[in-house]
């Protein structure tokens, strides 16, 4: 057999060959995973809304999604769930859930997705939870100033983490406006200080 000249011309097939193939197995790989990476998500929410409600069952019914999907509002027959994103997190966004009783107060949070440092801002999952440094359980952000001390507020941030501590206060200040049907600010939090008197 003959051993093909390298020309330019030869180069520019066989390179576009080998991406269409590559195009198309990976096309064939992401219809193949889209329906059940679907399905994982959606078990992840309605095991989040139950655990952010503290409720073993609960009846979800999607009732409102805010600017775009910044926030998506769940209501239940055991409170009311609302998802929350904040783009201004260390490693870019960060989605959370959190539960509200009837009165404004959280019931509980979950970090559905971030991108933080393992070991710093992925602590956000355990820093906010009932007993924690950063405790947010049972307050409402109405009443309470819900950002970090640093910026006058009265969460304790995570230690070398108050960035993610901002972003993700911001995602729970952001959730609780869905919740009272305000608009959201997905941008809010690692730049933005929050002056004492306020």
């Amino acid at each position: 057999m003959k051993k093909l000249e390298s020309s330019l011309l030869n180069m520019t097939v066989v390179l576009t060959v080998i991406s269409v193939i590559a195009g198309g197995l990976l096309a064939y790989v992401n219809g193949v995973t889209e329906g059940p990476i679907r399905e994982i998500k959606e078990k992840a929410l309605a095991d989040g809304i139950k655990s952010v409600l503290q409720a073993n069952e609960a009846t979800v019914q999607q009732i409102d999604t805010i600017d775009g999907g910044l926030a998506i509002v769940y209501k239940t027959d055991k409170g009311t769930a609302v998802q929350a994103i904040n783009n201004s997190a260390f490693g870019g966004s960060i989605k959370v859930l959190v539960g509200f009783d009837a009165e404004g107060t959280i019931l509980g949070y979950s970090v559905l997705e971030h991108a933080e440092t393992p070991g710093l801002g992925a602590k956000a999952g355990e820093w906010f939870q009932k007993g924690a440094k950063g405790d947010i359980i049972g307050k409402q952000p109405a009443k309470n100033n819900l950002t970090v001390s640093k910026d006058g507020g009265e969460v304790d941030a995570i230690t070398a983490s108050t960035i993610t501590s901002r972003a993700f206060l911001g995602a729970v200040n952001d959730a609780y406006k869905a919740y009272v049907g305000e608009a959201v600010d997905a941008n809010s939090g690692a730049t933005q200080q929050v002056n004492g008197n306020n």
